[in-house]
């Protein structure tokens, strides 16, 4: 049951739409509603914040008119007496005794006595918000006087609601702003993805027409029109590849079919022993050539290997026994002669990478130049002045390759000599497998002329400890 609810479980999120939402919303409607939101937040905070200022700055606009009347009254209650205050209109003022009691009153002030309350005091009076200021006469009296707040309030209103307004509409026009900005700065972006979903796999030449406003969404559609070149190029060298490799394979399977047939027509032209050495020296190629496929295909995946201190001095000597040993014959040298091999110039050095790996490195550049050279192969290792890094030096005394082709021959299935290299078994992945071990080990390999008067090739390793 709980498996069967966990698939389901998965089933629902892979197979159905997604839940709509703010995650599942797209880039343009995040980017608005992000803005606007942000816009709000500070327009609100804004308004409040001026409201609040606006108000103690009405308020205190109000105290000090109230402190300058009150004290005009008092000189002139002073001067004229209480009826001074009597005389008021339109104001709201009082002379009170020590005990709050009203000696004088205006013509609006004679309902009650005010509240005794501190001076510049907000109070309630008749259900209206006013300011109350004190000022003493003399020792016993006090005048009272209560300025109305309702133009203050009135005022404050007005502002507060023009705030409301003008943050609704800065709002929505931000919104609209940036839906309309957002919108145009993306139209680019999905005309590139519309463009990218109909290139297929068989249409890998088309391109993205690129903006010319040298923005990002610019070196978006070069970076897209990169990316579209390096599998184009990647397409076409595994086509040439397959190709390559079918007309490698085939070549064997039709010598061994030939010779079948042959024997089968006109058993008197052959024997069995000529048809097995056929079919085992056509299944040997086969098989190196297999082995070869599978390990380029291994360093093309870049597949971890194995890392450990190899001497690679050990495996250069290996290989100069191993050519000496050979008898003159098909792995011989350019003319069938048996090489004379120099490894005078074998010194210690200790490399990191996968012995097995290397050791291939090294045998396919012996065999490479035991089957150029005319009468002497020459190799050679050494550590570079810093011990940072290892050499491997191997060359011949052939004809050498043309500069032109110093590149060419590390392409898989190149011959420079077609008809030779097969005569002699190539396949055409040696050096490229060399290219390929070294460039997986850190290192590199180059070509150049060597003062034998063949080719040299020299691969730069990493140093082990």
């Amino acid at each position: 049951m709980v498996a069967e609810r966990s698939s389901h479980e998965r089933t629902g999120a892979a197979g159905l739409p997604p839940r709509r939402g703010i995650r599942s919303a797209s880039l343009r409607a995040r980017i608005t509603a992000i803005a606007t939101a942000a816009v709000a937040l500070v327009m609100v905070l804004g308004s409040i914040a001026f409201a609040a200022v606006l108000s103690a700055s009405i308020q205190a606009a109000a105290e000090r008119g109230a402190e300058t009347r009150i004290e005009e009254l008092a000189a002139r209650v002073e001067a004229q007496g209480v009826s001074a205050v009597t005389a008021l209109d339109d104001e709201i003022a009082q002379v009170q005794d020590a005990a709050g009691a009203v000696i004088a009153a205006s013509d609006d002030a004679d309902d009650g006595a005010l509240p005794r309350t501190a001076s510049g005091a907000t109070v309630s009076v008749d259900g209206e918000r006013m300011l109350l200021v004190r000022e003493e006469i003399d020792d016993d009296r006090y005048l009272v006087l209560a300025v109305p707040l309702d133009d203050a309030d009135e005022t404050l209103g007005t502002v507060v609601a023009l705030l409301a307004v003008s943050t609704v509409l800065v709002v929505a026009l931000v919104a609209v702003v940036t839906w309309w900005v957002v919108g145009r700065a993306l139209r680019p972006v999905s005309r590139i993805r519309a463009e990218v979903e109909a290139i297929t796999a068989d249409r890998l030449d088309r391109r993205i027409a690129e903006p010319r406003s040298r923005d990002e969404i610019a070196a978006l559609a070069a970076t897209m029109n990169s990316m579209l070149g390096r599998l184009d190029d990647a397409a076409a060298a595994q086509r040439r590849f397959v190709s390559d490799a079918s007309h490698e394979l085939r070549s064997p399977l039709a010598t061994i079919r030939q010779h079948a047939e042959l024997a089968r027509a006109h058993p008197e032209a052959t024997s069995l022993g000529d048809l097995a050495e056929v079919v085992v020296d056509e299944g040997v190629r086969m098989q190196d050539l297999v082995d070869g496929l599978l390990l380029l295909a291994r360093l093309d995946e870049r597949a971890p290997q194995r890392r450990q201190s190899v001497d690679l001095d050990d495996l250069a000597l290996a290989e100069a026994s191993r050519l000496r040993g050979r008898d003159a014959g098909p792995e011989a040298g350019a003319g069938g002669n048996t090489v004379e091999v120099d490894a005078s110039g074998i010194t210690a050095a200790r490399v990191a990478g996968d012995p097995r790996m290397l050791a291939r490195l090294v045998r396919n550049l012996a065999d490479n130049a035991a089957r150029h050279a005319r009468s002497r192969v020459r190799i050679s290792t050494a550590l570079t002045p810093d011990g940072r890094r290892a050499v491997l030096e191997v060359e011949d005394d052939g004809s050498g390759i043309p500069p032109g082709e110093h590149d060419r021959v590390f392409q898989r299935f190149v011959r420079l000599d077609e008809a030779r290299a097969r005569d002699a078994g190539g396949s055409g992945l040696g050096l490229a497998i060399v290219r390929g071990i070294a460039e997986a080990t850190g290192g590199s390999v180059a070509l150049s002329a060597s003062p034998l008067g063949g080719a040299r090739f020299t691969v730069t390793l990493p140093a082990g400890t």
